[in-house]
C-alpha cells in the first residue's frame, strides 16, 4: 500500500469541541467504571450460584450482546446518538442495582442482560457522537487523541478504584454494585449535558445531526449496501476482530488460569491486573508513539500478530516473565484500540448510518468472542492451556498476513474510480465514498496542555 502524506496538525479545538471532549471523557469513565468487576465471581458464589450457572450467564451475556447490537445501532441512527447515550446510562444504572435487589440466579441473569443492552446502546453511539461532534466543529483532527485519552482516563480510574473494593466489601458486600450504579448515574448526567449537534438542512434551518430520517429497515439496508460496496471498510472491521478477541479472552477468561499455572497466587492477581491496566492506559493516551513509518492499517495488523506472540510467550516464561508479558500485552492493546477505531470511522461514508455500522463491527467482535470463549473453556477443561496459547498464536499469525494482503489489494488508491463512486458509469446510490486513511499525525494522542 503506497504511503500517504500525513495531514498537518489540526487547529486548536473550539470551546464547543473542548466541551464535547470533556463530557465524553466523563461519560466514558463513569459508564465503564464497574466496581464489581474484580469480585463478581466470588460475589455470585457467595450468593449460592454454581460454576455452571456463573459461566452459563456469561455465555448468555455474549449472545445477548450480539443480538442487541444491530437494533440498538439502528436506534441510535434514528433517535440520535446523544439520546441513545442517555438511554444506555439509564439502563446501566438499573442493571447495577439488580444484584442488590435480587441476589439470585434470576437477578444476576437480569443484571447481565441489562448490562448487554446498556453497553449495546452506547457502543456505536458514543464513538459516532464524538466523531460527528468534533467534525461539526472542524476539530476532527483531534478525534484520535480524544478517543485514546477517554479510554486512558477510564483505565486509570479502574486502577485507583479496584484496590478499594476489598475493604469496601468488608463494610457491606453489596457496595461494589451500589457504587457502580452511582457511577452509571453520573454518566447519565454527562449525557444530559452533551450539546445537540446541528448541521444546516436543505431548507437552511438547523436540524439535529446524528438523527436520521427514514425507517429502521432503510437504515439497516443502507448499512448493508455500504458494506457490500466498500470491501475496504468490511475488511477493516474484520481486522479489528483479532485485537478485540485476543484482548477480551486474555483479560477475562485466561488471566487467572495463566497466573495460577505459573504459581502466582490469587492474592497477587489484583496487583498484576492493576499493572496491566496502567500499561494499557499509558499506551492508549500515546498512539503517536507508533510513528508514521507505517500506515495505521499496517500498524493494526502488526500489533495483532504481536498480541498473539506475547500471549503465546506466557506458556514458556517464568512467573516474572509472565507478568511482564501480560503488561506488554495490555500496552499493545492500548496502542491499537484508538488506531483501529479511527481507521473504521474514516472509512465510513459521511452519509452512511455510522452508529449502525459501528455496531456491526461490535457484533462481529462479540460473536467471535462467544465462540472463542467456548473453545477456551474446552481447552482448559482438558488441561491444555499451553496448547490453547500456541494454537491461538498460530491461527492469528496465519490469518492476519492474509487479511493484510487483501486490505492492500482493496486499498482506496488501488480500487478503480468506478468502484470508488467516481468516473464514468457510476450510479449514485446516495452514499458518499469514504475518506482515505492516512498515517498518524505526529501530535495525535499527546497529553492535553494545561
Amino acid at each position: 500500500m503506497p504511503s500517504l502524506r500525513s495531514p498537518s496538525p489540526g487547529p486548536v479545538p473550539t470551546p464547543a469541541a473542548r466541551r464535547i471532549i470533556r463530557l465524553n471523557n466523563g461519560f466514558q469513565l463513569l459508564f465503564n467504571l464497574l466496581w464489581w468487576m474484580p469480585v463478581f465471581y466470588a460475589y455470585q458464589r457467595d450468593a449460592g450460584l454454581s460454576d455452571g450457572q456463573i459461566f452459563g450467564i456469561q455465555s448468555i451475556y455474549y449472545i445477548a450482546f450480539c443480538l442487541f447490537e444491530i437494533p440498538t445501532g439502528v436506534v441510535a441512527d434514528r433517535i440520535g446518538a446523544r439520546n441513545c447515550l442517555r438511554a444506555g446510562a439509564v439502563v446501566m444504572t438499573a442493571a447495577n442495582l439488580a444484584p442488590v435487589l435480587a441476589p439470585s440466579y434470576s437477578g444476576f441473569l437480569v443484571h447481565f442482560l441489562a448490562i448487554a443492552a446498556g453497553r449495546s446502546l452506547t457502543s456505536g453511539a458514543a464513538s459516532a457522537y464524538l466523531y460527528d461532534g468534533l467534525r461539526a466543529e472542524g476539530a476532527d483532527a483531534h478525534y484520535l487523541r480524544a478517543e485514546g485519552t477517554a479510554r486512558a482516563l477510564g483505565l486509570a480510574a479502574k486502577v485507583v478504584c479496584w484496590p478499594l473494593v476489598g475493604p469496601l466489601m468488608a463494610l457491606a458486600p453489596q457496595t461494589p454494585y451500589v457504587l457502580s450504579a452511582a457511577s452509571a448515574a453520573g454518566s447519565l448526567g454527562c449525557a444530559l449535558a452533551l450539546p445537540r449537534l446541528v448541521a444546516p438542512g436543505p431548507d437552511s434551518r438547523p436540524r439535529a445531526r446524528g438523527r436520521r430520517s427514514g425507517s429502521l429497515l432503510r437504515d439497516t439496508g443502507v448499512a448493508w449496501r455500504t458494506l457490500r460496496s466498500s470491501p475496504w471498510l468490511a475488511l477493516l472491521m474484520v481486522q479489528g476482530v483479532a485485537v478485540f478477541t485476543l484482548s477480551r479472552i486474555c483479560q477475562v477468561n485466561l488471566f487467572q488460569p495463566v497466573l495460577l499455572e505459573h504459581g502466582i497466587g490469587e492474592s497477587a492477581h489484583g496487583s498484576v491486573l492493576a499493572a496491566m491496566t496502567v500499561a494499557e492506559a499509558v499506551a492508549s493516551a500515546r498512539p503517536q508513539w507508533l510513528g508514521r513509518r507505517l500506515s495505521p492499517a499496517v500498524w493494526v495488523s502488526s500489533l495483532s500478530v504481536a498480541l498473539a506472540a506475547t500471549l503465546a510467550g506466557t506458556a514458556v516464561g517464568g512467573p516474572w516473565a509472565v507478568v511482564g508479558l501480560l503488561c506488554a500485552f495490555a500496552a499493545i492493546t492500548g496502542f491499537v484500540y484508538p488506531v483501529q477505531r479511527k481507521l473504521v470511522n474514516d472509512a465510513i461514508p459521511v452519509e452512511a448510518p455510522r452508529a449502525t455500522l459501528l455496531s456491526v463491527e461490535s457484533i462481529v467482535d462479540r460473536a467471535v468472542c462467544a465462540v472463542a470463549a467456548v473453545a477456551a473453556g474446552a481447552y482448559l477443561a482438558a488441561g491444555r492451556l499451553d496448547a490453547l496459547l500456541w494454537h491461538s498464536a498460530a491461527v492469528t499469525c496465519v490469518l492476519i498476513p492474509a487479511l493484510h494482503l487483501a486490505l492492500h489489494r482493496m486499498s482506496p488508491e488501488r480500487v478503480p474510480a468506478k468502484a470508488r463512486g467516481t468516473g464514468p458509469g457510476y450510479r449514485d446510490t446516495g452514499v458518499r465514498p469514504p475518506d482515505q486513511p492516512v498515517p498518524l499525525p505526529v501530535d495525535e494522542g499527546a497529553a492535553p496542555r494545561a
